[in-house]
């Protein structure tokens, strides 16, 4: 069959047929990577899922989208958050700006402050320094009597 013998009808029903095969292929490769992204299923519950998936598609997808549907949202979270955490902590350890190492930082100068290395004034500059504020810190008044 040519292109030219197609009419209005026939275009229309190929790209909505195109289209629902899309949205086929989407929700295929959606129940495929939740699937795997089960923990709660043993390998071969996995392994009867994709058997169903290869025999019986079409049902099997819609059994899986009803029965294990609301499972999905949950899974896609917990990937999410995990993501997340997981770019936060290299974030983290890459710019050396967590609060364990900033109150690590400030008890090594207050045991430098201690034992005398350095002084108040020193020990005020890099306190400032370490916590992020640019200003230098006030000066120390004497008291008058």
């Amino acid at each position: 069959m040519l292109a030219s013998d197609f009419g209005t009808g026939q275009v229309l029903l190929t790209f909505i047929e195109i289209t629902f095969f899309v949205i086929w292929i989407y929700l295929l490769f959606i129940v495929i990577a939740d699937l795997f992204r089960s923990h709660d299923l043993s390998g071969w519950a996995k392994a009867a899922w994709v058997l169903g998936l290869v025999v019986f598609p079409y049902l099997a997808v819609l059994v899986y989208l009803i029965a294990r549907g609301h499972k999905m949202q949950q899974h896609l979270q917990a990937a999410a958050a995990a993501q997340d955490l997981a770019a936060r902590k290299f974030i983290q350890e890459t710019a050396g700006t967590s609060a364990t190492n900033t109150a690590e930082e400030l008890a090594k100068l207050a045991d430098l402050k201690d034992r005398g290395v350095i002084d108040q004034s020193d020990f005020d500059r890099l306190k400032a320094k370490l916590v992020g504020s640019d200003a230098p810190p006030a000066a120390p008044t004497t008291p008058t009597a």
